[in-house]
């Protein structure tokens, strides 16, 4: 009885240690394996491996560093807003809070996305201008109710043709 035990116990010894030698970080590796994985490459006159950081996704991703989850969330939750249409800094904000987002997290995510409003404006007055005619003023004033500021729905107009 006493021999199978020691027996039994050195097996499972054998298997935890091949288990642990196959699962060893790739040294070799100099380039990262996908966007999203770092690169591992060897120090010089060492076995340590040297980390590369990867390129942040987002001009203003080194900002998440001291948010909260609810900011990085509403930051990210911004981005992906901006990906798929057009948006005013406010009205954003306000699209945020209705996901649920408090003002504070909202406000972060809408300052640190990286937006260029002007450019958000000319974005939303091409929408506008693909489904329906407006008149300039008719579509100055649309921008300014979605939240632009008449500036911004005036170069988003302008940028438009009118």
């Amino acid at each position: 009885m006493k021999n199978t035990r020691c027996i039994l116990a050195a097996i499972i010894m054998v298997l935890l240690l091949s288990a642990c030698a196959s699962t060893a970080p790739e040294k070799t590796s100099t380039e990262p394996k996908s966007a999203d994985t770092p690169a591992y490459t060897e120090s010089e006159g060492t076995d340590t491996p040297a980390y590369t950081e990867p390129e942040p996704e987002y001009e203003n991703d080194y900002v998440q560093d001291t948010a909260t989850m609810g900011e990085r969330n509403a930051l990210k939750k911004a981005q992906d807003y901006l990906d798929f249409t057009a948006f005013s800094y406010t009205g954003l904000i306000d699209q945020l809070e209705f996901e649920g987002y408090t003002y504070q997290e909202a406000l972060y995510g809408v300052d640190n996305c990286g937006a260029d409003w002007n450019e958000q404006a000319a974005k939303k007055a091409a929408q506008y201008l693909e489904f329906m005619a407006f008149s300039r003023q008719g579509l100055i004033e649309q921008l300014e109710y979605e939240g632009f500021t008449h500036e911004q729905a005036v170069y988003g107009v302008t940028q438009n043709g009118y």
